[in-house]
């Protein structure tokens, strides 16, 4: 079980100041860099000691089969894993006729930093080869946020106690062979060995290009690197570059108190139907205006466009040091994944590792998107674009499944279904409406009055087809949705899920209104007037079950009717449960795995009463194990709502520091960049009380205990707003937009530029102490506040 590593707590920056091979594959995701087209994880620049190399792209995949026991209708029959391309991160360095590699000779210090402010990755390391000669390597790198297919390191290398002969080697390497023994758990991705085939490989001057193609995928991409360098006397080079790798080696004499620095720029480009030599000339093209730009250029954009950011996100924590570097981590990470992905999805990994095997599922549009929404809005646009390029395959997916409308995969890279389990697959069909929920969210947060012409209304009305035809109308003229599967994947194929049902509604609901004012894109679709109809009879008669004798909606019909599960007698090592005990036993009872009829109590929480909402949390809260990432930032957001602050304060840090803690036991394979958003969704919509509904923002601020303040900002339409929060008033500033109407706990109250409004926060509801499986209770951290 790979452990953690302790990073020093510090506001703007993850540090590590000693090299831990036990936790090489954590450090390695939480120092990935990425922009949503490029991902490099934070290995070290000579390669190795290392755990999980990788290079991503975005989009770039390749074909694997995916056999079945017994194969069954509509079953997929190939699935695509995220390919590990080539790798230009690699500068390796002989000092004299040694490699530097810190598995061997004496590390004297060594420190790697992630700046969260400049978006550089930092590393400083005093070395003595094993025949004694010291030397001193600083480098700095970047994925940039500004250029798109551009990463760069600048490195520099200077003896510490005589003058020294070096070599260094800057690689790009195709085919680099993976970690052997990767996890038997299936949430890790499937090894892939040599997966690109070697098209074209070029090289002139200091500059070299490999072009490679996945085998059966057939997709092409090209790496391209280009140096300049400084140092004190003359050198010798060379360039080389044939099949998988393209080397450039400077060989140079280094009096002491001299250097030699080289900066490597790498440009990556991907195509399905360019050639090999338009690739190419892509990526030259791309690396001649980054080595025009020159390092210090590109690094100034890379801050530029990071002090923009900051400046419209982020969070303010006074009083938790600790979960004030979190959330910021979480939320630069969350940047990372979607900034520049550019009608490419957001994988559950992000670019950060090749877990999940690279694919994207529903936490995109319910987890992601939303902090997006709010703090990076253009990101949103092109992801939700993306669902609409791959349109086409939803609708021939549901016409497979004998279905209207559209039937989005539950997991994929490019579009088909890749998911070989229908209960936890397919048949979670509430992805439909979470599509639909993340475009509602974006145009209201936007009024991107465009997009919803030329993309979201499509999006609306063909998920909104899916419900109608799946639903049906029972005999007291009910609308039903049966035999599908909600976000608890511990409770498959059931009846009239509320999660599911009332997300159906919100979509339903919101197709008849965009038809309505999109009359063109409707009648391009043939929508009818009974169809519209159809949609809202469907919406107002949707059916939400409730138990009448225990006071609570019912995850899904007869949920609590089902047998409780024996929480007592199953040990901690026993978890995840999917591990561990066969479906047929966990299905049939009351253990969930995430949050279900909770989050729907956050996303539709206007169908629900302060009373129920409590009833409910209560009742849930005790069958709730958090046996996915995706948990603990919901049962936070809910837990403020009721009163349960510490209750939420615990789950927020859970959520905040899943990763930087490896409290799932897997970040070495990649972080869990949903857990991360809902870093920001727990301090945003759980402490600052903030909701969306119907477009509207209002807020109900409360703080935990151990917090003295809380601030945070967001963007909404073309509005900045800042909501800072103490422990007994909250403060509403408009720092740029039109005045903005909006509520605290209930009072209607308008803000505009220069005049801030403050309103005293009432007292929190009193509430009954809940409790969780045994075992369950929140991650307690290794130092809690103020201890």
């Amino acid at each position: 079980m790979t452990e953690g590593p302790e990073f020093p707590i510090e506001p703007w920056a993850v540090r590590e100041t000693s090299l831990n091979r036990d936790s090489l594959g954590v450090t390695e995701s939480v120092f990935a860099l990425a922009n949503g087209h490029i991902g490099m994880r934070g290995t070290l620049d000579e390669g190795e000691p290392r755990s999980v190399p990788g290079t991503y792209l975005n989009g770039f995949y390749e074909e694997r089969p995916l056999p079945h026991a017994e194969a069954g209708y509509g079953f997929p029959e190939s699935g695509q894993t995220v390919v590990n391309v080539t790798d230009g991160k690699l500068i390796r360095l002989l000092v004299v006729d040694s490699p530097l590699d810190l598995a061997y000779g004496t590390v004297l210090s060594h420190e790697r930093v992630l700046d969260l402010r400049s978006g550089l990755l930092v590393r400083r390391t005093d070395w003595t080869s094993p025949n004694g000669h010291s030397v001193r390597v600083s480098s700095q790198r970047l994925v940039s946020f500004t250029r798109r297919s551009i990463a760069a390191i600048s490195y520099e290398v200077e003896p510490l106690d005589a003058d020294l002969y070096v070599a260094v080697q800057s690689d790009l390497l195709a085919n680099e062979p993976l970690t052997d023994g990767l996890p038997s758990d299936p949430r890790a991705a499937a090894a892939l060995r040599s997966p690109l085939r070697a098209e074209l490989a070029d090289c002139r001057n200091l500059s070299a290009v490999l072009v490679h193609q996945t085998h059966r995928s057939r997709l092409r991409m090209a790496a391209g690197m280009d140096h300049t360098y400084d140092v004190p006397e003359e050198v010798e080079t060379g360039l080389e570059s044939a099949g998988d790798l393209a080397r450039l080696t400077i060989a140079a004499r280094l009096p002491k108190g001299t250097r030699l620095r080289l900066v490597k720029y790498l440009a990556y480009g991907w195509s399905s139907r360019r050639s090999a030599s338009a690739l190419r000339d892509q990526v030259e093209g791309g690396l001649a205006t980054a080595k025009l730009a020159g390092w210090d250029i590109l690094a100034q954009e890379q801050r530029d466009f990071l002090d923009e950011h900051w400046n419209n996100a982020d969070v303010e924590i006074d009083g938790d040091p600790e979960l004030q570097q979190a959330v910021r981590v979480a939320m630069f990470h969350v940047l990372q994944a979607g900034v520049r992905a550019e009608q490419q999805p957001v994988a559950a990994k992000g670019l950060t590792g090749p877990g999940y095997d690279g694919h994207t599922f529903w936490d995109s549009e319910t987890f992601v998107l939303p902090v997006l929404t709010y703090t990076a809005p253009e990101a949103v646009r092109d992801a939700l674009r993306w669902r609409h390029s791959i349109l086409d395959m939803a609708r021939a997916r549901a016409t497979l499944l004998r279905q209207s409308g559209a039937v989005f995969p539950w997991r994929t890279i490019h579009g088909e279904e890749c998911s070989g389990y229908w209960p936890a697959g397919t048949a979670a069909f509430h992805l439909n409406a979470d599509i639909a929920d993340a475009t509602l969210r974006y145009i209201n947060a936007t009024g991107d009055n465009d997009f919803e012409a030329d993309y979201g209304a499509e999006l609306l009305i063909e998920t909104a087809r899916l419900w109608a035809s799946l639903g049906h109308f029972n005999g007291d003229d009910r609308f039903r949705i049966t035999g599908v599967t909600g976000p608890d994947e511990y409770t498959a194929i059931v009846d009239d899920n509320v999660f599911t049902n009332l997300m159906a509604q919100r979509n339903l609901s919101a197709a008849a209104a965009v038809a309505e004012r999109q009359p063109e894109v409707a009648d391009r679709l043939e929508v009818t007037g009974e169809e519209i109809s159809l949609w809202r009879r469907a919406a107002e008669a949707m059916l939400l079950p409730y138990d009448e004798t225990l006071g609570v909606h019912p995850q899904s019909q007869g949920f609590t009717h089902h047998a409780e599960w024996d929480f007592e007698s199953t040990p901690r090592s026993s978890y995840p449960l999917l591990l561990h005990f066969p479906y047929f036993e966990i299905y049939r009872k009351q253990v969930i795995k995430q949050a279900d009829l909770v989050l729907a109590m956050h996303l539709r929480g206007d169908a629900f009463s302060a009373a129920d909402k409590a009833r409910n949390f209560a009742y849930y809260e005790a069958r709730t194990v958090r046996d996915s990432s995706l948990s603990a930032a919901t049962q936070a957001v809910i837990a403020a709502e009721v009163g349960h602050l510490q209750l939420a304060y615990d789950y927020w840090a859970e959520a905040a520091l899943g990763d930087l803690h490896n409290l799932h036991h897997n970040s070495q394979h990649g972080l869990h960049i949903a857990s991360l958003a809902g870093a920001w969704t727990a301090a945003v919509a759980g402490f600052g009380g903030m909701r969306d509904h119907d477009g509207r923002l209002t807020f109900a601020p409360r703080l935990p205990p151990g917090l003295t303040r809380l601030c945070f900002r967001l963007l909404f339409r073309g509005r900045s707003l800042r909501v800072e929060v103490d422990q007994s008033e909250a403060r509403y500033v408009l720092a740029a937009g039109e005045p903005l109407g909006t509520s605290h706990h209930g009072e209607q109250i308008e803000v505009a530029v220069d005049s801030p409004v403050t309103r005293t926060i009432p007292p929190a509801p009193e509430v009954q102490p809940v409790h969780q499986p045994h075992g369950a209770a929140p991650h307690r951290r290794r130092t809690e506040p103020g201890s």
